[in-house]
């Protein structure tokens, strides 16, 4: 009777795991299906535009939204060469937009509805000046160098978003609301299309949240990011993709591959095989195992293995903690991960916003980063970028705020081969234009995609067999590289 209950018990274990397959691969047909419905699906936290962003952040649960059908097609292998450098990137968007005049470019001797509250604090690099609220910026800055004379022409968030993170100004049918809502694919897609991933690791992540403008365009479901949506300072922060259903011990996953067997006559029936979209599933439905078991990806999403004190040091708060996730997913094999941090839409009490909460959060996540970087010798082969979408008007409001500013704003940059210590450029005496030649965002990208081993010249061609330049005619800000 004992081995009789045995024999049930390993078999109610087998039927457990096949269920579990079973279900994902069928939510993989819903997603697909059901794909246009689900780009409808939009955030939760409002701008000043009315449309709504992921602000609420659900504690301890990785989001589908932005990649369509989960971690096999997610990992599906990349038909680019391998690059000729090893260079990751880390694109921080500062959402709502940072004011510049209030940050890296300040205007002490311009009128006083121009120049706001804070004072320039000298730093060590002769004649480079930065806000006094950022004293552990400037302590780094000889690791990074700014960009001052950084412009363009819109100064709405939806469309400045899509611009700063694609490298594209989006044409008419641009459709903001949508979650993703790219016409251009982000260039954390590009990255995993033309590089690929390293090991068993995703090559784009996106945290602590999708941003709408995030997602992989005609480029399709394999390159769209893994999206961590869950707020790393949350002490039960976890990525649940990564670990098995509790009912399935992790001795039954080494027979996965025949259990998968059981349910191949299904995978290949009419119906699937017309989807065309079902190819994702077969030899890539095993990497998305090979993930749930992977040593490296648990590694690398392990937070909590992270000192107490470097924890510390980047700040217990969203921005921080992502920077260091980030960190430690590049470290891991990550090519590109960009991390989303809002709220920087300062219309209404600027000054008191960005001196109680968002500079010194800010101060502590990106100086750390910077250093830890450094520290581990990572800084050299890691390409840092922080920037919003615009910067905020010159000119303060009646509600002590500052307004969206297109034409002139500043863009951070750091590793991956660009020059520290650099000041790119200036602005007028009221910070509204550049006063010297200006950089865009196809400069900005052309830049990026050249450290990052990438021909800036090259192209894509979308599912119709249109041929698609990387880069709208942008050219290498030569004084970084």
């Amino acid at each position: 009777m004992e081995k009789i209950k045995q024999a049930e018990d390993h078999n109610d274990r087998d039927e457990a795991l096949i269920v579990f397959i079973l279900y994902q691969f069928l939510l993989f047909v819903t997603l697909v299906l059901f794909w246009p419905i689900i780009l409808g699906v939009f955030a939760m936290s409002n701008f000043c535009d009315g449309l709504t962003r992921r602000d609420a952040l659900r504690i301890g649960t990785a989001s589908l939204f932005g990649s369509a059908i989960g971690l096999p097609q997610l990992l599906r292998a990349s038909d680019a060469a391998k690059p000729a450098k090893d260079v990751s990137l880390i694109f921080i968007f500062l959402h709502g937009g940072q004011s510049h005049l209030d940050t890296f470019d300040l205007k002490p001797d311009a009128p006083a509805e121009f120049r706001g509250d804070f004072n320039p604090m000298k730093t060590k690099i002769p004649g480079l000046s930065i806000c006094e609220l950022l004293p552990k910026m400037a302590a780094q800055v000889d690791k990074y160098s700014l960009v001052r004379s950084f412009r363009h022409h819109n100064s709405d968030h939806g469309p400045a978003d899509h611009y700063i993170l694609t490298g594209y100004f989006p044409t008419a049918g641009f459709n903001p609301t949508l979650s993703p809502n790219n016409q251009r694919p982000c260039v954390g897609s590009v990255v995993s299309k033309k590089l690929g991933p390293k090991g068993s690791v995703p090559a784009y992540v996106a945290l602590p949240k999708l941003h709408p403008s995030g997602g992989p365009a005609y480029l399709g479901a394999s390159h769209a990011p893994f999206v961590i949506d869950a707020d790393p300072s949350a002490p039960n922060f976890s990525v649940p993709d990564l670990v098995p259903p509790p009912a399935i011990a992790s001795d039954r996953l080494d027979d996965r591959r025949k259990l998968l067997e059981q349910v191949d006559k299904y995978h290949k029936s009419a119906e699937v095989r017309a989807n065309a979209a079902a190819g994702a599933v077969g030899t890539f439905r095993d990497k998305a195992f090979d993930l749930m078991t992977s040593q490296q990806a648990k590694k690398a999403f392990d937070i909590h293995a992270e000192a107490d004190k470097l924890r510390d040091e980047y700040g217990r708060h969203s921005l921080g903690q992502s920077c260091l996730m980030a960190r430690r997913l590049v470290e891991g094999g990550v090519r590109c991960v960009t991390v989303d941090h809002s709220n920087w839409d300062t219309h209404d009490g600027n000054f008191a916003t960005l001196k109680k909460s968002l500079l010194p959060v800010y101060d502590s996540a990106i100086s750390t980063l910077f250093r830890d970087l450094a520290d581990r010798g990572m800084l050299e082969h890691t390409l840092v970028v922080v920037s919003g979408e615009f910067g905020r008007t010159p000119r303060i409001n009646k509600n002590a705020g500052r307004d969206h500013w297109g034409p002139a704003f500043t863009v951070l940059l750091g590793g991956g081969g660009i020059t520290p210590g650099v000041v790119v450029g200036k602005t007028d005496e009221r910070a509204e234009r550049p006063a010297t030649d200006p950089y865009g965002p196809e400069d900005l990208f052309t830049t990026m995609y050249t450290l990052l081993g990438i021909d800036p010249k090259g192209e894509f061609h979308t599912p119709d067999g249109r041929p698609v330049a990387l880069v709208n005619n942008g050219k290498v800000m030569s004084e970084l590289v």
